[in-house]
């Protein structure tokens, strides 16, 4: 879709896949949190997936979840869910510490796995969870969702195409303002607490959907004295010298403004680029606006990822053509860098 009618420029399709009509599977979630609601939500309001089963620590909020999100079995631990011979997949969308000894289970049972992101919380973690997903040839994930929804699919054929001709900048910034004095997981160092891990992925993220991946990674920001990062600023380059900017916060709210800059135009999100849904394209020959034409919104675009992670498996694949694992550990590694590179406030 574009705005206005005598746009100069002809958007490709979205290659979204398909939330109904292809390839369904049984899914297991494991963790019981807002996002895990969520994502079940997304899946049986959208799409031909189902969760069929549901687990926590508790065998008392499993149930309360899978009463509350149409799930039909409820179990205590995650070693009880990857056992289940009605499960083909497996959602971890426990806390970031626990993303990737989660995966490990569900991989040693033979799922293939969808990994909330991060993906991991160092590199060391991410290739262990990466080797484990090639031995036991399974389709292993990240939860990136925003790169599923039709707002990245036609971007990146946008930029593929040459639209704003060499791509040279980008820059993301995601900040959202949290009182950590109140505790949560969010201050909760154990838990992986922080911007980086938990809001800064997505700038990363973004910037390296737009660059490619970075070969040098330079940072600044702070972090309190337990680990918990407060915020950051993140130069990239990739080996072409592309260069991005990724700056997150926990201290102060940003717009979330998105913008990928080429040697012949630019294109600048014009949502917070967490919930993409449409961009405005600049160059020489004018300027021109693609919204998402569908009706879904927010965290119900959590229902692309899983749509296609079936299909990804239907066709036999063992990691993601549009979010690779070689992705997923890169921007690991560009978050574990800048952990290290911050001074304590």
């Amino acid at each position: 879709m574009t705005s206005p009618s005598s746009s100069p420029f002809a958007f490709p399709e979205s290659t979204a896949t398909p939330l109904r009509g292809g390839p369904a599977l049984r899914w297991g979630v494991v963790g019981t949190g807002e996002i895990a609601g969520d994502f079940t939500d997304a899946l049986h309001a959208h799409t031909d997936q189902r969760v069929v089963a549901v687990s926590s620590r508790t065998l008392d909020k499993a149930e309360r979840f899978a009463a509350s999100h149409g799930v039909a079995a409820a179990v205590e631990g995650q070693e009880a869910l990857v056992a289940l011979a009605e499960v083909d997949v497996v959602y971890v969308a426990t806390p970031h510490t626990s993303h990737v000894p989660d995966a490990l289970l569900a991989i040693a049972a033979g799922k293939h796995v969808l990994v909330e992101k991060p993906f991991a919380t160092t590199t060391e973690e991410a290739d262990r969870l990466i080797a484990a997903a090639r031995a036991a040839g399974v389709f292993v994930m990240e939860a990136m969702w925003t790169r599923y929804v039709p707002h990245s699919t036609v971007l990146a054929r946008l930029l593929a195409d040459g639209a704003i001709g060499d791509v040279r900048l980008a820059t993301a910034d995601v900040a959202w303002a949290n009182d950590l004095s109140s505790g949560g997981r969010m201050a909760d160092p154990a838990l992986g607490g922080g911007a980086l891990l938990d809001i800064g992925v997505y700038a990363v993220w973004f910037a390296q959907f737009a660059i490619g991946r970075p070969v040098d990674v330079r940072a600044t920001g702070t972090t309190r004295a337990d680990g918990v990062d407060l915020e950051a600023a993140i130069a990239l380059r990739t080996a072409e010298g592309r260069v991005g900017a990724a700056v997150t916060s926990l201290l102060t709210t940003s717009p979330g403004l998105g913008t990928i800059s080429g040697s012949t135009g630019t294109v600048r999100m014009l949502e917070h680029l967490v919930f993409p849904a449409s961009f405005e394209v600049s160059t020489a020959a004018g300027t021109a606006t693609w919204r998402d034409p569908s009706v879904l919104r927010g965290r119900d675009g959590l229902a692309y990822e899983a749509a296609a992670l079936a299909a990804f498996v239907a066709e036999g694949r063992t990691d993601s053509p549009l979010h690779s694992l070689a992705d997923a550990r890169s921007v690991t590694a560009v978050l574990e860098t800048t952990r290290a590179s911050l001074t304590v406030l």
